[in-house]
Order: structure tokens, then C-alpha cells, then sequence
């Protein structure tokens, strides 16, 4: 994942319509450290045209404020310029994955 330090950035990356998923962590968050390799892995091997961005939310807060992020973990995706899904801490995997095929094929 690609760190991410101003909003201007991210939405830059929005913008351009591509799918996009940001993750959002902290130094300190344990489930933050054990959700995200697993995040990563099967982004990777399901969407591999997805962009991933992680904004460490305890150093970035101005980020995390401006995508309304209260707490963490949370992942937003974005398809075509708009948020599609935003999941919080507890989450299945499994289950992210599987509501996030059929939107990605339909958008690249």
C-alpha cells in the first residue's frame, strides 16, 4: 500500500476514476497490523487493477477528518470518482471480497 500524507494526494488519485481503496490504520492498532497484510493479499489476487493507499490516521488526522474517519480500521473503496463501500473494524474478508467483484468487473 502507498502512504498517504495530504488529502490533496488522495483525491488526486480519486479523481481519475480508477477503482480505489483507502486503508485506514494506526501506529498502535493491533487489528489495524493484522487486517492489512490480509487486505493487501487478496486485493492483489482478486482486483489487480485496484489501486491501495493507507493513511495512518493517528499522524494524518486532517485525512482521516476530511473522509470522516472516526475510527480505526476502516476501508473505503471508490469506483468512478464515488465511494462504493466503507467498511469498519469488524469485518469478514471473505465477505469484503465477495461484495466488491461485481461492482469492480462492471467498472474495469
Amino acid at each position: 500500500m502507498i502512504q498517504v500524507k495530504t488529502v490533496d494526494y488522495i483525491s488526486s488519485k480519486i479523481n481519475t476514476g480508477e477503482a480505489v481503496l483507502i486503508y485506514f490504520s494506526a501506529k498502535n492498532c493491533s487489528v489495524c497490523s493484522v487486517l492489512k497484510p490480509k487486505i493487501e493479499q487478496e486485493i492483489s489476487k482478486n482486483f489487480p487493477k485496484m489501486q491501495m493507499y493507507e493513511v495512518k490516521a493517528d499522524l494524518y488526522k486532517q485525512v482521516a477528518s476530511h473522509f470522516t474517519v472516526f475510527s480505526i480500521p476502516t476501508i473505503l473503496v471508490f469506483f468512478d470518482k464515488k465511494e462504493f463501500k466503507r467498511q469498519g473494524r469488524n469485518l469478514s474478508v471473505s465477505l469484503f471480497i465477495k461484495e466488491l467483484e461485481r461492482p469492480y468487473n462492471l467498472f474495469i
